[in-house]
């Protein structure tokens, strides 16, 4: 893939102009402009099909590691806590407010739209929205400022937002994606689905008349592949009927958003979901990582997307060729499958842009951070690796490598998805 600075590149006036023709006009004159479901399709106000292109702000509010160059540590308080060993509590909780302020800003939002992305999916960490300790923050109104500024951003740009609940409390998958302890606790345990219940009704009440709003992802991809047997049948059971709970109470203060719905198995089993006329405004997404770059491949989407008469968008798809994905693309738009991308920004390539890797991090940062680290005489042995001093100046220079002045832009990339084409 061709790297290039963004504040160099040629591409970025004519993605600029393509980003301009694509953006859709929201909320113009004082009326709202919310997207809903019409059958198979998802439309305006106006009743224009609105068909979804874009990206994934992953990494941002849920940190995996494989973005930061980490094959080990993978969840967000794996991380956490693999920093706060290596620099300290107080260090580390200044590396995540400023990996906050700068990973995603204004200036990203500019670069999204003016590659003819339409939509935004922003996955968050229920946490966020508690007083629970998350990076070292334990500020209920943090994920309200974040998305917030999204709204705003995306409004100026012409973008629609997907809010995405990456991380549930207790755990909807079971393994790092969720930052759960190894077992998808909320198809189980009745106090994780009362929070998580209560904080999606506290965000349908903050943002009930946010047209730039696409809609509410309620959980992503609940139940990974793990279980199997009459322990799947009975996790996966549990999570219609939770489905429901939620968007009954979404409903009471939010008559307005479409609320999206993932199928258990990493998103990709729908067999278990035998009722879709409970809301007038559900729609379903799926996922796809690997395998044929054909309609067969996502046959079975198609045929339940046929069954149930309702809108079905990949919520995530990549991480492969050049080629798989420019296929893949024209096989989902055939499909009327809309799609973005995962994800957006990380280190290395398979994202639309990337952070170019610190000099010292893999052979410093990352060796401390991969190291045994199961007991405190090994977390002092790890230290051989990284001084705290070295660890500081390695995340304050990763910070800076990943402001939108300073990432690299991965062309090849952004045109094999297509994006406003």
């Amino acid at each position: 893939m061709k790297l290039s600075r963004v504040n160099n590149n040629l591409l970025g006036l004519s993605l600029l102009l393509i980003g301009v023709a694509a953006c859709p006009v929201i909320s113009m004159a004082g009326e709202t402009d919310f997207l809903r479901v019409n059958g198979k399709d998802i439309v305006d106000s106006k009743g224009s099909k609105f068909y979804i292109q874009g990206t994934n702000l992953g990494n941002w509010l849920n940190p995996e590691g494989y973005m930061f160059g980490f094959s080990k540590i993978n969840s967000p308080h794996m991380i956490n806590e693999a920093f706060s060993q290596l620099v300290g509590p107080t260090e580390a909780r200044k590396f995540w407010k400023e990996f906050k302020d700068n990973y995603i800003t204004e200036e990203d939002f500019d670069f999204i739209a003016s590659t003819g992305a339409n939509t935004v999916r922003v996955p968050f960490h229920y946490k966020l929205f508690t007083s629970e300790d998350y990076m070292g923050m334990n500020d209920p109104q943090e994920g309200f400022r974040r998305i917030d500024d999204c709204v705003k951003w995306a409004r100026k740009n012409g973008l629609r937002l997907i809010l995405d609940m990456h991380d549930c409390p207790g755990g909807q998958t079971g393994d790092n994606i969720d930052d759960s302890y190894g077992y998808p606790w909320l198809m189980t345990d009745s106090v994780s689905q009362n929070q998580f219940v209560n904080i999606w009704s506290d965000i349908a009440a903050h943002y009930a008349d946010e047209d730039v709003i696409l809609g509410y992802e309620l959980a992503n991809e609940p139940i990974a592949t793990y279980w199997e047997g009459e322990e799947r049948e009975r996790l996966n059971a549990a999570l219609e009927p939770l489905y429901k709970k939620t968007v009954e109470a979404i409903r009471k203060a939010d008559p307005n958003h479409i609320i999206l719905l993932g199928g258990p198995q990493w998103n990709s089993e729908f067999g278990n979901f035998t009722d879709w006329t409970f809301d007038n405004n559900i729609m379903y997404t799926c996922h796809r990582y690997g395998g044929a770059s054909t309609k067969e491949a996502i046959g079975s989407y198609i045929d339940f997307r046929d069954k149930t008469s309702l809108p079905m968008y990949m919520g995530e798809i990549g991480h492969n060729t050049l080629e798989w994905q420019s296929q893949f693309v024209d096989v989902l738009r055939d499909a009327n499958i809309g799609y973005t991308f995962w994800p957006y920004k990380k280190i290395a390539d398979s994202s639309m842009t990337g952070v170019d890797v610190p000099e010292g991090w893999k052979e410093e940062l990352v060796e401390f951070v991969e190291a045994p680290r199961g007991s405190y005489g090994e977390i002092r042995e790890a230290r051989k690796h990284c001084s705290q001093e070295r660890g500081v100046q390695l995340l304050n220079k990763y910070v800076e490598n990943a402001k939108a002045a300073n990432m690299l832009r991965h062309n090849d990339y952004i045109n094999s998805i297509k994006l406003g084409k």
